[in-house]
């Protein structure tokens, strides 16, 4: 895999490795080598987005910097939990705090496809996206390139080569499917935070945030017959960081333990308050591990459409296994991989383990 994609959701609060608020975590490569059985090529590459680098945002970036199978290579940014250009600039900010100045961040979309001002969440992480910190401004830029334009560039200059996180709004890669009709080809796999299978939203009953954030680019994503592997809500808020794994990580000699573990109480005071829920649910985290680690998961192949209209808005629905007498939306579209059940203990052991690393 060549790059990685994060990006971030308004209520998730995540990176899509697309970050937006850091929603897309535009690029990491990857020695295979060093993954043993999770990967099978001699180099893989990743490109990684995010919507609002918040805190299950920063962690997945952290996570991904401090890995030592990955070489982070580039950040791209989406609207989610914050405004496009927050995300922007904590990338910047956590990308500098890694150590890694350098690394290049695109800023995305401002707006969905269909345009309009999104709908943000600064109650859930602050009102800078990192849990109030205020931490000081980049003194590194954003590149000049969009992130839809610099993915299109990466996967053309790798193809077959590059893999992309996203964990937020789906807007840049539609872009990017958009403006080069063999991108989706080009790509060797997306690995995508979003959605709610056969299990209730997060926005309403009918929705996850990172897809309602803009279902018509989720839609064009899901059929554009690209290599699609989706971790819903239903999969995500299965792996909860308890009050006593946060107190674990505090008192850790983590490198970025009490970065983290400041950020983190806007979004766990969040979850008490709002869902009775004594700890966090570790959307971000848990899809970038399913990009490193598949093999912690099982999977159900089908076609996924998304509602884009009414009170189905945003809504994904998948087709697996049926046999159809005639043609519906679901018909003719190439099928991709949902995250169907996952390890609980291992993905959580392997997240905590990254994070208390000295």
């Amino acid at each position: 895999m060549k790059w990685l994609d994060l990006s971030y959701n308004k209520f998730h609060g995540s990176i899509t490795f697309a970050f937006g608020n850091l929603s897309e975590l535009e690029f990491l490569k990857l020695s295979s080598n060093k993954l043993g059985k999770s990967m099978n090529c001699s180099r893989k590459r990743m490109i990684g987005g995010t919507s609002g680098w918040t805190f299950d945002d920063s962690v997945a970036i952290f996570m991904a910097f401090q890995n030592p199978q990955l070489e982070v290579l580039g950040l791209t940014t989406i609207f989610g939990n914050v405004t496009t250009e927050d995300p922007t600039r904590n990338a910047l900010i956590l990308g500098e705090i890694a150590g890694y100045p350098d690394v290049p961040v695109a800023e995305g979309s401002p707006e969905p496809l269909k345009g309009g001002t999104p709908d943000v969440a600064y109650f859930i992480h602050g009102s800078d996206g990192l849990g109030n910190t205020n931490l000081p401004p980049p003194k590194s830029k954003k590149i000049e390139k969009t992130a839809s334009e610099f993915l299109v560039d990466m996967v053309s200059e790798y193809p077959g080569q590059v893999s992309i996180l996203a964990l937020g709004p789906l807007t840049n890669l539609a872009l990017a499917v958009k403006k080069d009709l063999s991108f989706a080809s080009k790509v060797r796999r997306v690995v995508i935070l979003g959605g709610s299978f056969f299990a209730l939203g997060n926005v309403n009953p009918a929705a996850e945030a990172n897809i309602y954030g803009d279902p018509e680019a989720a839609d064009i994503v899901f059929t554009s017959g690209a290599n699609i592997v989706i971790t819903g809500i239903n999969i995500t808020t299965q792996v909860i960081m308890t009050d006593a794994d946060l107190d674990e990580l505090r008192q850790s000699e983590g490198r970025h333990a009490q970065l983290l573990s400041t950020m983190c109480k806007c979004y766990r005071d969040w979850h008490v308050e709002s869902l009775g829920v004594y700890g966090i649910f570790l959307h971000d985290p848990v899809s970038f591990v399913a990009l490193v680690r598949p093999d912690l998961f099982t999977y159900k192949k089908g076609v996924v459409r998304v509602g884009t209209e009414g009170i189905y808005m945003g809504h994904t629905l998948l087709d697996h296994e049926q046999k159809w007498d005639s043609s519906n939306p679901w018909s003719g579209y190439s099928p991709v991989s949902v995250a169907w059940t996952v390890n609980v203990d291992e993905v959580l052991d392997y997240i905590k383990k990254l994070l208390m690393e000295p």
